[in-house]
C-alpha cells in the first residue's frame, strides 16, 4: 500500500550471484528522495534454485506482482530478450537488454549499459586519447560498452574474448553500425596492446568471486588508460596495477551509477539526479 499519498513503485533485480548489489539502495533512495514509495527487490535465480531457462515465469510473476520495471543481469541479459515484448532500438542493436520496463501487460526490453559506461567514462577520463584500444570481453556488457567506445569516438577497437568467434562476430556487427575498420576481432594481445591507447576490461576478472589479472601485467603501459566495467570492489587488480604503473584509470563506479539514473528514468518517468546517486554510491562504497 502506498504511504500517505507518496505514488508506489515497485523494481527489481534478475540475475546470479547478486546479494551484494548496491541497486535496491540507490533506487530506494533516489525514489525516496523523489516522493516515491519505492521498493526495489532481489530476484537472485542462484538463490531461488532456478536458471536463465526459467526467465518466463519470473516475468509473469512479476507482472503479477505488480512491478513496474525490472534490472537483468548476468547471465540473463540476453537469455531475456526473447521472452520480451518489445525492445528499444539500443536494446536490439546490441543484442543485450539490462532494463524491462513493464507496463500495461507489456514488456519492453532497453539497454542503458552502454550509455552508462559513456558518461562514466567522460567523467573519468576528460580527453583521453581514443585513436585505437583493447578490449577485453564480447559478452552482453562487452557488447554495450563496444558500442559506447565507438560513440565515445574510438576510431579502431580491437576486442578480445574467451571465445574468438564472438569477438569476430561483435566487430562485424559494430562496422556494420559504425563504419568499416571501427572494430576487429583481435587475433594477437601483445600487439594490439603494444600500439593501443587504452583498455577496456569487461569480463568478471577482478570480481570478488573471480580475482585476479585478465591478462598479463608485462602487457600494461604507463602511457595508456585502463577503463574497468567491474565495480565490487571498486578498486580491482587490474586498476590498481594500472595505477602503480602511472596510467590513468576509471572504475567500474561510473558505468554502475549511470546505467542506474538511466533505469530509474525508464521506470519512474522522472528524471534521476545523477549527481545525487553518484554522491550515494561513493557513501555506500565508503562503508563496505
Amino acid at each position: 500500500m502506498p504511504i500517505g499519498d507518496r505514488p508506489q513503485f515497485l523494481a527489481g533485480l534478475i540475475g546470479a550471484g547478486i546479494q551484494r548489489s548496491l541497486s535496491p539502495t540507490m533506487h530506494e533512495r533516489e525514489g525516496q528522495a523523489q516522493g516515491l514509495n519505492y521498493q526495489y527487490r532481489i530476484l537472485d535465480i542462484e538463490q531461488l534454485g532456478l536458471t536463465p531457462a526459467d526467465l518466463p515465469k519470473l516475468l509473469e510473476a512479476a507482472k503479477l506482482m505488480g512491478f513496474g520495471g525490472l534490472n537483468v543481469t548476468h547471465p540473463c541479459k540476453q537469455a531475456v530478450i526473447p521472452h520480451l515484448d518489445e525492445l528499444s532500438p539500443d536494446a536490439a542493436a546490441l543484442g543485450a537488454v539490462n532494463t524491462v520496463v513493464i507496463k500495461d501487460g507489456r514488456t519492453v526490453g532497453h539497454n542503458t549499459d552502454w550509455w552508462g559506461f559513456a558518461e562514466g567514462f567522460k567523467r573519468g577520463l576528460p580527453g583521453a586519447k581514443l585513436d585505437r584500444a583493447v578490449q577485453l570481453g564480447a559478452g552482453g556488457a562487452g557488447a554495450a560498452v563496444a558500442h559506447a567506445a565507438l560513440t565515445l569516438g574510438v576510431g579502431r577497437l580491437a576486442i578480445f574474448d574467451m571465445d574468438p568467434t564472438r569477438a569476430a562476430r561483435l566487430a562485424e556487427e559494430l562496422c556494420a553500425r559504425f563504419g568499416a575498420g571501427r572494430a576487429i576481432g583481435g587475433t594477437s594481445l601483445p600487439e594490439e596492446m603494444a600500439a593501443t591507447d587504452g583498455l577496456i576490461h569487461c569480463t568478471p576478472t577482478g570480481m570478488t568471486a573471480h580475482p585476479g589479472l585478465p591478462l598479463d601485467a608485462a602487457l600494461l603501459r604507463p602511457e595508456i588508460w585502463v577503463s574497468e566495467i567491474v565495480y565490487f570492489p571498486l578498486e580491482t587488480e587490474l586498476l590498481a596495477t594500472a595505477r602503480k604503473l602511472g596510467c590513468k584509470v576509471v572504475s567500474g563506479g561510473g558505468m554502475a551509477v549511470f546505467q542506474a539514473v538511466g533505469a530509474f528514468q525508464h521506470f519512474t518517468g522522472l528524471e534521476a539526479n545523477a549527481d545525487r546517486m553518484l554522491a550515494h554510491f561513493e557513501e555506500l562504497q565508503a562503508a563496505r
